[in-house]
């Protein structure tokens, strides 16, 4: 009688051995990925500047829509592909940090981006944008615009703006310098979108400058490109704390 006993107590205990090792088991979490020690964190500060004689910009014809000659008010108006001021300060280039972050972490934005169609063009003409973050585009003109993406990493998309205050936002899916985007009904309305997972990117203002602020310190690949001038890529590293001055010069 005690033999059967003792079985019957072994094999209860086995029963509720093999029930445990069924139970899910919490998985340990994969470590977050570090953040930006603000404590450290140093700048860089990228000049651009266009060297040699500025030519001459071509002229955009509005006229075949009067809605856009009432907008702007005139028959027409310089293209903005090359835009050049004084010191020879270069706009329009975008600046960026192309390699060396590592596998830092960084917050998306929620605010979005606006891209706005205003007096028959794209303000502004060069923006970026982070992965995931709205880009808001918007149709301040009281007239037919549409919205054609042709990105190439990023799925491309075309949508109408028929009406004044008309907006929609679209987020992207992963990162692409650059994106163009135009107007159908309009052909010489222009921009691109840079894309990125990280927020160290700008587009240089009249005075060709671009910072790229609150850095970790470590060594950094920086690009800038143009839209007509193509790309230029310079090295840094920056200590805890330090300021780096980079310049790039553009020519055709």
């Amino acid at each position: 009688m005690r033999s059967l006993r003792f079985l019957a107590s072994v094999g209860l205990l086995a029963v509720s051995l093999a029930c445990g090792s069924n139970e899910s088991r919490p998985v340990p979490a994969a470590p977050a990925a570090p953040a930006v020690d603000a404590a450290t964190a140093g700048t860089v500060t990228a000049t651009v500047t266009f060297e040699g004689a500025v030519p001459a910009p071509d002229m955009i014809v509005l006229t075949g829509d009067p809605k856009c000659v009432s907008e702007n008010g005139a028959p027409q108006r310089a293209e903005e592909k090359l835009v050049v001021g004084d010191h020879q300060a270069l706009q329009n280039v975008f600046v960026y940090v192309k390699d060396g972050l590592g596998n830092i972490a960084f917050p998306i934005p929620t605010e979005p981006v606006v891209l706005d169609q205003d007096k028959c063009r794209y303000t502004p003409r060069v923006v970026g944008v982070r992965v995931g973050q709205p880009l808001q585009v918007r149709n301040s003109d009281p007239l037919l615009h549409n919205v054609r993406s042709n990105g190439v990493i990023n799925q491309a998309f075309n949508k109408s703006t028929p009406i004044e205050g008309m907006k929609f936002e679209h987020t992207f899916a992963t990162k692409e310098v650059m994106v163009p985007f135009k107007c159908d009904v309009h052909g010489w309305m222009t921009a691109y979108v840079g894309v990125l997972d990280h927020p160290y990117f700008g587009t240089t203002a009249p005075d060709g400058k671009v910072v790229l602020g609150n850095l970790p310190p470590g060594t950094y690949t920086i690009e800038a490109w143009h839209e007509s001038l193509g790309t230029k890529t310079q090295q840094v590293t920056i200590g805890a704390k330090e300021s780096k001055d980079v310049s790039f010069t553009f020519s055709r």
